[in-house]
């Protein structure tokens, strides 16, 4: 961690998010009842935020021990780093800004537990375990992951039957890729673009590279305020989604040349490579919202534009031979976390009620699961759903008896 002298104000800040979550407050409390993870070893790789600190508190009220390292080595919130140590007594390993080395020493070190449940942000700690920690494998019964970028690697591992263990996908739950994709990434990407430039989204071309949930909701957010959205995107269907949703669905080429704020959200690698740079306007914003820093292709964009300098805090300008000005926003990173604070409690209150109910099925069912990635159980989804419209104070109808009845016969016609 980098001060321990934080922890006091890293403890203000969780509370201020832990009044946001009801549901996860839910779960913590019954988990300090029931104490269904008592004894085990969470290795966390999730970013460290004042959410994902309840996210550790409703673990620990469980009964777990958990060590704690980052997924980005710019996501980290070091006051919340050390309140996790000082107030709550977990395992961190994490400082905002540190470099390549340290951030997977720092990974080593969560490992080095041995852990018996993974709970990544990208896959990074089960990539290492089946890479080079091998022998930890048989001491692990599941393990969750939380981003698309994470599910692909991992899905990756099953299709070469290698996955050592089973994954539960809460990115792929409803409750997660409806609201946290779409509410969260949406709001929080444009909240980090605004501060890292303080420019004026309204009248300006704002470009999309893919149109799944974050992508959606990034569009949907930068439509709103008073932008115009273009779309790229490879899948025909999501492409005529985005169409019909109102927005101009363009080559990534074309779209390039008109856009003045450019952002990626696809889950791939070099999105936006050499030959976007090369006609690109003058003063162009490069932000990327996906977990891995690889989608924009900056190794081209210094190849073509040696000169560079930061002009603000997270904005890095790249000059073009011809003078065109190009700037990456936080080192290509998730530009949500890296230049922010990521999504709103309230909306990670549903995506950590998902980990938290998660770790406790694998807990109960692991053992019987086959190594391979698993859905979130439906009845998790729908507990989630239920428990935050209550918190909400939303009530719905339910179905009577011969409406249920009705919805499970045949005979019934026209």
């Amino acid at each position: 961690m980098a001060d321990l002298g934080l922890a006091e104000v890293g403890q203000a800040r969780i509370e201020w998010a832990d009044a946001q979550m009801p549901v996860l407050r839910s779960i913590r409390e019954r988990f300090a009842a029931a104490r269904p993870l008592d004894g085990l070893r969470i290795a966390v790789c999730i970013h460290v935020t004042t959410e994902t600190a309840n996210l550790v508190r409703t673990l620990l009220a469980g009964g777990a021990e958990v060590a704690l390292c980052a997924s980005n080595p710019l996501s980290t919130q070091d006051d919340v780093a050390a309140a996790l140590v000082d107030r709550y007594g977990a395992a961190v390993h994490a400082i905002q800004g540190e470099d390549t080395a340290t951030y997977y020493d720092h990974i080593e070190a969560v490992l080095d537990t041995r852990p018996g449940m993974t709970m990544d942000d990208g896959a990074d700690l089960i990539s290492i375990v089946h890479g080079r920690r091998t022998e930890l494998l048989d001491e692990i019964v599941g393990g969750t992951e939380g981003t698309t970028s994470g599910i692909i690697r991992l899905r990756a591992l099953e299709a070469e039957g290698r996955l050592g263990f089973p994954v539960v996908a809460v990115s792929e739950a409803a409750t997660k890729r409806l609201f946290d994709n779409r509410y969260g990434t949406g709001q929080s990407t444009l909240d980090g673009i605004l501060r890292a430039t303080n420019v004026l989204l309204a009248g300006r071309v704002v470009v999309v590279f893919g149109y799944g949930w974050c992508g959606k909701g990034i569009a949907e957010r930068a439509k709103g305020a008073g932008a115009q959205v273009v779309v790229c995107e490879v899948a025909p269907l999501r492409a005529l989604e985005a169409k019909l949703d109102g927005f101009e669905v363009l080559p990534s080429l074309e779209a390039a040349a008109k856009g003045d704020v450019l952002i990626t959200a696809t889950g791939g690698r070099d999105v936006v490579g050499r030959r976007h740079y090369d006609v690109m306007r003058d003063g162009v914003l490069l932000a990327n919202a996906g977990h891995f820093d690889v989608e924009l292709d900056l190794g081209a964009l210094r190849e073509l534009a040696p000169q560079r300098r930061h002009v603000r805090p997270h904005v890095e300008q790249h000059v073009t031979p011809d003078g065109r000005r190009i700037h990456v926003l936080a080192e290509g990173r998730v530009v949500n976390l890296a230049a922010a604070e990521g999504h709103p409690a309230a909306v990670m209150d549903i995506a950590f009620a998902n980990q938290a109910l998660a770790a406790e099925h694998l807990v109960r069912d692991g053992a019987a699961l086959a190594p391979r990635v698993y859905d979130v159980p439906r009845e998790l989804d729908r507990e989630i759903a239920a428990l935050k419209l209550a918190s909400l104070g939303v009530r719905i109808d339910e179905l009577t008896e011969a409406q249920q009845a009705y919805l499970h016969a045949w005979e019934q016609g026209t």
